[in-house]
């Protein structure tokens, strides 16, 4: 992983030291509010229903042990015992006081992390896959290129006032698992014979306004990739729109110029950028940080494994369901669930963080990735180690047995927390966790991705799941809008789609019933093997907008 230099940490730690000065004016009557907004968001602090909140960065979502342990540190010390790691591979603190966050960006620097960036109108936190370096369908490990994304966007002074926030993500694999086609600029690998470039996506987003994002370059130069994302940038900034709010994401510009007239403003710029050709000896020093040789590991040991499942159905489930293939044999991936039942998904104690903390130095080389399923990956785990891994996890209740199951939501904070919120999603979670307890049930349903976001803003994902809900307010009732077939994309056969409204609204009384409904429809429906996603693809919106409008 990217390792901070000498001027990285004096640079984070100037920056805490700035903040400070500023907290410490805002408390003492100094700042009015108004004032304090801006440099609060800079540093990642939003203000809440309850408490101030804040953002901590995690680029591509890669920690160490150390970081973790400090999670867990800042959990117990200034906020209610928990964090919460969203789709964007960062973590949220939620019930913090304004006079410790200070502090708390102190702790960050010492373990080479701030929260400069993931507010505000900037570029955001660069996601990846969190397979990335381990898949066996990776054409290029696309970290060392998030890295030199990251360096270049980092506090720069053209790009800290965007019209509006933002975001984007890169994928190395044949498998888009980064939701690409969902961000304002997509970076895709591609290959042809010997030869390695990118693709270029962009005018994607979700919120009120979702658009699945158009190929602008089909086929970029590794060495010219920052020249045409700062290209990009420099457009949407002079161009995109400042008067309207809802307005002002580079998918509302790209949507009203049309990609053409968009690629052609990009190509204008492309011979004005800095940097029109990347710095190769930097970007192939980032990608030494990122190279490792695997210790020799016995690859023989699978049926040591399978006789173990044959013994524990419950071991077996988790390993159909938590544990998947990896490039080097004798090892194996294995995703840490943080959507136990009665867990908010993406909510992890400082009990548990200190738990994966010590289950990283003891299995997985002190490492693990924050996901955009908002679960956590232990990429490097030996397949020998296996059995006693989901041992620990199984103790610390994070082997619940349902990556890419129903359970597995993706779940934004709703009403507990947030001020834009039109209904709760917490509650809700939990309500369809415990409705789908039965294992055998998850496993018949099969893959199925339910993302639920309780304002028309998105921050769940909602149009992207192959089941989305959205929290609406009607008339002062907190209800649910039902969608089907959304998918963020994984690649040319599958391509990304937004989900379609199924019927009315319902009360958090009729939303499980109403789910179950639809539940039905597939499972008396479908083909053998056949998905959930599949299912919808093949019958389309009908049988399914009956059983919608039918109690």
């Amino acid at each position: 992983m990217y390792l901070y230099n000498s001027m990285d940490r004096t640079f984070v730690a100037s920056r805490v030291s700035e903040f400070r000065a500023q907290v410490e004016r805002r408390l003492a009557g100094e700042l009015a509010e108004e004032e304090f907004l801006p440099l609060r968001l800079q540093n990642g602090l939003y203000r809440q229903r309850h408490a101030y909140m804040l953002r901590v960065g995690v680029p591509y979502g890669l920690l160490n042990s150390e970081q973790i342990r400090t999670f867990a540190t800042i959990a117990d010390t200034y906020d209610r015992g928990f964090g919460h790691f969203t789709t964007r591979q960062n973590i949220q603190f939620n019930w913090l006081e304004l006079e410790n966050v200070p502090d708390i960006l102190d702790l960050l620097a010492q373990v080479d992390m701030h929260a400069m960036q993931t507010s505000g109108n900037c570029v955001r936190n660069i996601t990846s896959d969190p397979l990335a370096g381990v898949s066996k369908d990776e054409i290029i490990d696309p970290r060392p290129m998030a890295e030199m994304l990251r360096q270049y966007k980092e506090i720069h002074p053209e790009f800290l006032f965007l019209p509006r926030k933002f975001k984007y993500a890169i994928t190395g694999a044949e498998t888009d698992r980064a939701a690409t086609a969902f961000h304002d600029i997509g970076i895709q690998a591609v290959q042809r014979g010997d030869e390695i470039a990118w693709k270029v996506l962009v005018g994607g987003g979700i919120g009120r306004t979702p658009r699945v994002g158009q190929v602008l370059y089909p086929w970029v130069e590794t060495e010219r990739v920052v020249g045409v994302v700062e290209a990009i940038l420099r457009v949407y900034n002079l161009a995109g729109r400042r008067d309207k709010k809802y307005k002002a994401r580079i998918k509302i510009l790209v949507g009203e110029m049309g990609i053409d007239a968009f690629r052609e403003a990009v190509d204008q710029e492309l011979p004005h950028v800095d940097m029109p050709i990347m710095d190769m000896e930097k970007y192939k020093a980032i990608c030494a940080m990122f190279e490792r040789n695997y210790p020799e590991s016995p690859t023989d040991v699978w049926g040591q494994v399978q006789q173990s499942m044959a013994q524990s159905p419950e071991f077996a489930r988790w390993i159909r369901n938590n544990v998947k293939q990896h490039k080097v044999d004798g090892y194996h991936a294995v995703y840490v669930s943080l959507k136990a039942k009665g867990q908010p998904p993406g909510d992890a104690t400082s009990d548990q963080l200190r738990t994966i903390a010590d289950l990283m130095d003891r299995y997985n080389e002190s490492r693990c990735v924050a996901t955009y399923n908002q679960n956590l990956l232990f990429q490097n785990v030996r397949t020998e180690d296996l059995v006693a891994l989901y041992s620990e996890l199984e103790k610390a209740e994070l082997a619940t047995p349902n990556i890419d199951g129903i359970t597995d939501q993706i779940c934004c904070p709703g009403l507990d927390f947030c001020n834009l919120a039109s209904a709760s999603s917490i509650p809700i979670a939990k309500q369809i966790t415990e409705r789908f307890q039965d294992p055998a049930e998850v496993e018949d349903i099969g893959q199925l991705h339910l993302n639920m976001s309780g304002c028309v803003n998105a921050c769940g994902h909602h149009h992207t799941g192959h089941i989305g809900i959205l929290g609406v307010d009607r008339r002062g009732t907190e209800c649910y809008q039902v969608k089907i077939g959304g998918h963020p994309g994984s690649n040319d056969e599958l391509p990304a789609a937004i989900g379609e409204i199924v019927g009315p609204s319902v009360t958090a009384d009729e939303l499980i019933p109403l789910l179950d409904r639809i539940l039905n429809v597939y499972k008396t429906l479908r083909n053998p093997g056949e998905t959930f996603l599949a299912a919808v693809q093949r019958l389309g919106m009908d049988p399914f907008k009956e059983v919608a409008r039918n109690d």
